[in-house]
């Protein structure tokens, strides 16, 4: 077989491998939700027994 052959056949079996070998479509990306903090209102000083 010549050079230009076996490149040939090199190349397409490494598409071939490429194209099938991992396939990630079926996999489902997850993702966390975080609620977030409630915002208090800071104390505020309105005398001593108020």
């Amino acid at each position: 077989m010549s050079k230009s052959i076996k490149s040939f056949v090199a190349v397409s079996l490494l598409a071939i491998t490429a194209a099938c070998g991992s396939s990630d479509a079926g996999d489902v990306e997850e993702f966390v939700v975080v609620d977030p903090v409630p915002v208090t209102v800071e104390p505020v000083f309105t005398g001593k027994y108020n």
